[in-house]
């Protein structure tokens, strides 16, 4: 499937910020489920290119504005060929090894509660199988509900509350993962509706390690493998690790963002 994408971040300040700083994880890497037909992501109207790579295989760049700065606006537009696999990543030539991703951070420390979900999922069947039972769990446990969580939102807090958002799923699922002793990575990238009446949105699943298989992609918060509807990006041991865009400023009082995810399917190239 062609994906064409167009993703556009707003931020404003209260008062003018005396300087503004970011590191951007916004340039999605060839992989078995996509080919990047065009991709470039703009800064106030100038174009910034991924500089590096960071230990965990992302690309990134960072930049700094002097101030004052009263808005500052990060887009992207790209266009990619996806493929439906499965979920299936495959293993990282030259990657950390899966067993660094199976330490726990303060996102995805564990708790009793979310421990006994895994252990109650039971060890019959194929792990393939035993983790998809796991995402079903996991999505029982915990409902989609907008704006009832933060970046900052471990997942105990999500599980025990029964709700959070996509990123609150992953963060989850990859907790109840690595207490099984499964490797489990968080990744964000994008979603493409499915439904013409739904909206696009940037969105965070997990990856685990399978013997086999390599990475396997898990949705959670949709109960599915990812398919040629999404977009990886960037992966980590959580979402600091993955996210598109983390950033400082100083001064500058209120921070305020609007964000515009739009997603096509067709043939029009990229601008």
């Amino acid at each position: 499937m062609l994906l064409t994408l167009f993703h556009d971040s707003h931020y404003r300040y209260a008062d003018p910020a005396w300087g503004v700083a970011q590191a951007l994880r916004l340039w999605p890497a060839p992989s078995g489920s996509q080919t990047v037909k065009s991709w470039r992501v703009d800064v106030n109207g100038k174009p910034l290119r991924s500089t590096s790579v960071d230990g965990l295989g992302n690309p990134v760049a960072s930049h700094a504005i002097d101030g004052p700065v009263t808005e500052l606006q990060v887009t992207v537009r790209g266009q990619v060929q996806t493929h439906d696999r499965s979920g299936v990543h495959g293993d990282d030539a030259g990657g950390l090894p899966p067993m660094f991703f199976l330490h726990p951070t303060p996102l995805t420390a564990p708790s009793p509660g979310i421990c006994s979900l895994a252990d109650a999922v039971g060890g019959q069947g194929s792990t393939l199988e035993r983790l998809h039972r796991l995402v079903q769990a996991v999505r029982d446990k915990v409902d989609y509900v907008p704006d009832t969580t933060h970046v900052g939102t471990v997942a105990a807090e999500a599980f025990e509350a029964g709700q959070g958002v996509c990123q609150d799923h992953a963060h989850v699922l990859i907790t109840a993962a690595r207490h099984l002793g499964v490797p489990a990575r968080y990744i964000s990238g994008y979603l493409c509706p499915m439904e013409q009446e739904s909206a696009a949105a940037s969105h965070a699943w997990a990856e685990l390690f399978i013997e086999g298989l390599g990475w396997v992609g898990f949705d959670p918060a949709n109960r599915v493998s990812p398919d040629e509807h999404y977009v990886r990006v960037a992966c980590g041991r959580d979402y600091h690790d993955a996210a598109p865009m983390r950033g400082v400023h100083r001064g500058g009082g209120e921070e305020t963002l609007d964000v515009d995810v739009r997603i096509t399917q067709g043939t029009q190239g990229a601008q």
